[in-house]
């Protein structure tokens, strides 16, 4: 069962409810469109001035319109920034929306971080109100679907080769099957490519289920060298990989269900009890790895990690009401130690350890979370959430939590599916067998993204 919370009527403009499955958050690839060419993104990194933070009195009273429009230009910006891969003739169409961030690999941007930011993209794109009757949309959409498809042939991708380490190939896996789950969903699969598209979810699947950590289950794109290694699942990655499983199952695809199984009670694990830390922590999630309970995390550094695990495990039929509003307010309360990290270089830093991509992250999960609340809890959180978004818009209607211009296309695609209301999925799960061992709770090991 796919749930749809919003129609888009951007909460009140009459249009008909999307049926299908949204998406959620970002990373991207290589090549042309089509046949592998190649090995990497090499194009130097474009930098942008951070946006400044408009006072809070400024977007208190956002209306429906204002909401409709920024995902109207948001649509226009996005059309906009797709680019060739490079390597191109002047004749080829543009492809991708790339995700960029401080890590490469070979001195390029990681395959996947293109692959990832350009399926996200998708999904912003054919959620916005108007699809079916924009041509240009449509055909953009066309490209980026070759290009995701062809990345699946570039060595960096690869599931067989992978033998863990610090790789991120896995968030291509995760946003590429839940782009691809999405248009299947709602009918909107391009043209000629049912078939192709088809061949990679089950491709993703195969490489999800390939590359979870052996005996605890979840994923984690730092682990220690050696695919065999157990190692610390990480909250950041987990929920949002399970979510794409759900979406895959909704639609009747074949879904270890062991995996799933494994992969939710870890994130079980990662939840600070109802007395850590005398309350202050109370249901806070952890970074990577089951909660310490001596050493819980602090909510202020957890709110993004909050909202999409209490929000996958809801879809799972293991969380409530009162968890999930927990989460999102958290979010809403502690959203300017957040802002503080935005647009800014380095990763994890004190006090709380937040990275600048936490911040449109925490925005996607923390409106997923709002529309699984009961319709009298949404208004007010919406309300909120969507004025925190707008005090951080570009002025060319734009996002973005990084230096790079690149990422517009992330950071922009996610708020317009915040905004718009991300879809959620009915997961199964069964029953938990008794743990084989439990992972080491494990510190912020990302400094390279």
């Amino acid at each position: 069962m796919i749930t749809s919370p919003r129609t888009f009527s951007v909460r009140s403009i009459s249009l008909p409810p999307l049926s299908g499955l949204c998406g959620m958050l970002a990373l991207g690839g290589i090549l042309i469109c089509g046949p592998l060419a190649g090995t990497g993104h090499a194009q130097a990194p474009i930098m942008v001035k951070r946006t400044e933070t408009r006072p809070a009195d400024e977007v208190k009273s956002l209306t429906a319109k204002d909401l409709q429009e920024a995902v109207a230009r948001g649509t226009e910006y996005l059309i906009a920034l797709q680019a060739r891969s490079e390597g191109a003739d002047e004749k080829s169409p543009p492809c991708e929306w790339s995700y960029e961030g401080v890590y490469r690999a070979g001195g390029k941007i990681p395959v996947a971080y293109r692959t990832g930011g350009t399926a996200i993209t998708v999904m912003a794109l054919v959620q916005a109100p108007g699809y079916k009757d924009d041509a240009k949309r449509q055909a953009a959409v066309a490209e980026a679907v070759k290009f995701i498809i062809a990345q699946n042939q570039h060595p960096l991708m690869s599931y067989k080769d992978y033998d863990a380490g610090y790789d991120v190939r896995g968030w291509g896996y995760t946003y590429g099957l839940l782009c691809f789950c999405d248009l299947r969903a709602r009918g909107l699969v391009p043209a000629g490519q049912q078939e192709a598209v088809t061949k990679a979810c089950e491709w993703f699947i195969q490489a999800i289920e390939t590359t979870q950590i052996p005996v605890v289950g979840g994923w984690n794109y730092a682990r220690p060298a050696g695919k065999e290694k157990p190692a610390a699942p990480s909250t950041f990655m987990t929920p949002a990989t399970v979510q794409a499983l759900f979406a895959a199952q909704a639609l009747g695809m074949k879904v270890d269900q062991p995996t799933i199984t494994k992969a939710v009670t870890f994130m079980e694990q990662s939840i600070a009890a109802e007395d850590a830390d005398g309350g202050k922590s109370a249901g806070s999630v952890t970074y990577a790895g089951p909660q310490n309970a001596r050493r819980p995390e602090k909510i202020p550094g957890a709110v993004g990690r909050m909202c999409v695990t209490e929000a996958t495990l809801a879809m799972a039929g293991r969380s409530s009401d009162a968890r999930l509003t927990r989460a999102v307010e958290s979010f809403a309360t502690h959203w300017d130690e957040l802002d503080k990290r935005r647009q800014k270089s380095g990763t994890h830093e004190g006090p709380f350890g937040v990275a600048p991509y936490y911040f449109m992250f925490a925005h996607f999960y923390a409106s997923q979370a709002i529309e699984m609340l009961p319709a009298e809890r949404r208004a007010a959180l919406r309300e909120k959430c969507d004025a925190q978004l707008f005090r951080v818009r570009d002025d060319n209607g734009s996002w973005n939590d990084r230096v790079f211009k690149r990422s517009s296309g992330y950071g922009t695609a996610m708020a317009m599916m915040a905004i718009m209301g991300p879809k959620t999925y009915a997961g199964k799960v069964e029953a938990a067998k008794p743990a084989e061992a439990k992972p080491a709770e494990s510190k912020p090991a990302d400094a390279k993204k």
